[in-house]
């Protein structure tokens, strides 16, 4: 499976290369995610699980076949492109051993990288939970139900869609680019659905968050939106 839903996190340390990854990824249509360390990735992995994983082996402090071992003991299965500029057998060997599926030298080229992300969604078909919840926020998806504090919200199709991508994502700022992309599967548009996506959100927070005073919906000026409980709330 390609492209909505689909949650990427990248575990590179080198600035350049993360960054071209995840302006490629998104671009292709997946959700990246970033990290800059091995632990830092590793604690991703453990509060937030994702897709797919791309690990590099050489990062600082908790380096990329540790981290692998990690994941891996505790029981996670998605697959693992690990990225090296190591390319003896033996390394191979030992990387492939550690759990990842996948193995690409550095340098390489962005398409190929794509080819290989594609070629290990699609041995392993991307199941969304059937349940997500937040704070007094859940959300089943099987029957498409809505509550907040045990009491169910009313919500049109379009809305149950963007507070799915809203908890999907919670904690983190969704642009409005990716509510176009993942919500109205609108991918290079020429006219943006800003507008359209402001009203559809309005209508959202007013059943959602009808007490100001706990808002969970939070407008992230000139980028999106971000779903966050504040802490003590």
């Amino acid at each position: 499976m390609q492209g909505r839903n689909v949650r990427i996190l990248v575990i590179e340390d080198e600035q350049k290369i993360a960054g071209a990854l995840g302006k490629g990824l998104e671009e292709a249509g997946y959700s990246v995610s970033l990290a800059r360390t091995g632990e830092d990735g590793f604690f991703h992995l453990a509060a937030d699980p994702h897709d797919l994983v791309i690990l590099d082996w050489m990062l600082p402090g908790r380096d990329g076949i540790e981290v692998l071992t990690a994941i891996r003991a505790q029981g996670q299965t998605m697959p693992v492109l690990l990225l090296t500029a190591k390319d003896a057998i033996e390394d191979r060997v030992r990387g492939l051993d550690a759990g990842a599926d996948d193995y690409l030298v550095k340098p390489f080229a962005f398409p190929e990288l794509e080819a290989r992300v594609r070629a290990l969604l699609r041995r392993t078909p991307v199941t969304e939970p059937r349940r997500f919840s937040v704070g007094p926020l859940e959300l089943d998806t099987q029957t498409r139900r809505a509550l907040r504090d045990g009491e169910e919200i009313t919500l049109t199709l379009r809305e149950f869609d963007l507070l799915r991508c809203l908890m999907q994502n919670a904690g983190r700022v969704v642009a409005r680019e990716m509510l176009a992309r993942d919500v109205w599967d609108e991918v290079g548009r020429a006219t943006p659905l800003d507008n359209v996506i402001d009203v559809h959100m309005a209508r959202l927070r007013r059943k959602v968050d009808p007490d100001p005073a706990s808002r969970l919906i939070k407008t992230v000026r000139g980028v999106g939106f971000m779903l966050r409980v504040e802490p003590g709330a």
